[in-house]
């Protein structure tokens, strides 16, 4: 695998930002890993950040290089600060940032497909979050999404006493009111709009750990997933919100891929 930093200017945000990428490399005689890649352009997993991380967590923070390489899989972990993936009320248009501009930048840099098929999402807390709010608004960009811990249910969470420390911060992405349910930043009501269509729909998978802060949040995703024609796997096991759990999961999640393990 290639481990690449990269700098680079976003038009949207206005500013210098930065990306972590692993590409596929064939490899056959590195000690304790074999590496696979493709002839063409790669599959793709976009790979998001939570609350308090940044672009380089996910390689910091667990094996993904090592997990990635036998699926010849290229892993694209964009930085987006405390957005939560959201053109912000009072700052930067993060959201169009990653859905807009970061997908042609990187495939202009990096060998990366651009076909639906061969493009994922998958994220942790506030990345889960924004993997299924990128899912379920642009539905014709991925063939499957993964959440890991994540806020799934912020319309209710912001109704409901939280660290009063956090306010500012929610004021600044979601506007000073903190109303967003019947709104894009909704997940429960983006699937109540888009569940019953007879449209593409990527495949779903959430994990959360039964003693997270943000397992009620998780429970009232799938119960309102149920009344849709999502294809929905959900594993609820014993686990808080920390790494250990994370770093197990992204493992089932890239099983559970439809990608191919040589």
């Amino acid at each position: 695998m290639a481990l690449i930093q990269c700098h680079f200017f976003s038009e949207v945000l206005g500013l210098s930002t930065t990306m972590t990428v692993i590409l596929p490399q064939q490899t056959t005689k590195q000690i304790g890993m074999k590496g696979e890649a493709s002839s063409g352009r790669h599959k793709t997993l976009y790979l998001l950040h939570g609350l308090s991380d940044d672009d380089s967590i996910w390689l910091r923070r667990t094996s993904i290089e090592r997990y990635a390489a036998p699926y010849g899989l290229a892993v694209v972990m964009p930085q987006v600060h405390r957005s939560f993936y959201t053109d912000m009320h009072s700052g930067g248009k993060y959201w169009t940032f990653l859905t807009e501009e970061l997908p042609q930048l990187a495939r202009s840099f990096f060998p990366l497909s651009d076909r639906r098929e061969d493009n994922f999402v998958a994220g942790l807390s506030m990345g889960g979050y924004g993997a299924f709010k990128w899912a379920l608004r642009k539905p014709e960009m991925f063939a499957a999404a993964a959440s890991l811990s994540g806020a799934l249910d912020m319309a209710n969470h912001l109704n409901r006493p939280f660290d009063s420390s956090l306010r500012p911060m929610f004021e600044q992405i979601f506007g000073p009111e903190l109303e967003i349910a019947g709104t894009e930043h909704d997940l429960l009501w983006l699937l109540e709009q888009t569940g019953h269509a007879d449209a593409l729909k990527p495949k779903l998978y959430q994990c959360c750990g039964t003693s997270d802060f943000l397992y009620q949040d998780n429970l009232n995703f799938t119960e309102a997933c149920k009344k849709t024609n999502y294809d929905l796997t959900v594993v609820y096991d014993e686990g808080e919100h920390e790494w250990g759990y994370w770093d197990r999961h992204i493992q089932r999640v890239l099983e559970w891929l439809p990608l191919e393990r040589a």
